[in-house]
């Protein structure tokens, strides 16, 4: 019976999953103008920031639709379907958790922030 769940669930993520991607693509805000000095000083800002994300993570989706709002420029790191990405969340944050946002401070240690409110919270106060 167990294995019966399973394959509902997997089978109802492989259609909706799409769906999702459709409707996010579809709906994505258009990102802010910033004049070319406040968005030089956003991109030297975000050049040490990280997300790690499920690309069909509603969350993930959420925090990814202020990132293109705000016009920051942050790597997205897969931690579904790339080991590498997930090993690191998972050594440097300690759980396989996301969305995740790793941000290395300037004395070279990295802080994780999860929680999509908490890291839609850090982005807003990095254009302010």
């Amino acid at each position: 019976m167990k294995w019966v769940i399973r394959i509902f669930f997997r089978t109802l993520r492989r259609i909706i999953g799409p769906i999702m991607l459709l409707i996010d693509k579809l709906t994505t805000p258009k990102g802010i103008k910033h004049p070319l000095e406040k968005q030089q000083r956003l991109n030297q800002t975000t050049q040490n920031i990280a997300l790690y994300q499920f690309k069909t993570c509603p969350f993930c989706m959420k925090v990814r639709r202020e990132i293109k709002r705000q016009s920051l420029n942050i790597e997205l790191r897969d931690a579904q379907h790339d080991e590498h990405h997930r090993q690191q969340l998972l050594k440097g944050g300690g759980q396989i958790k996301v969305p995740c946002l790793q941000i290395k401070n300037s004395d070279g240690n990295h802080r994780w922030l999860y929680e999509s409110t908490d890291v839609i919270q850090y982005l807003k106060t990095l254009s302010a």
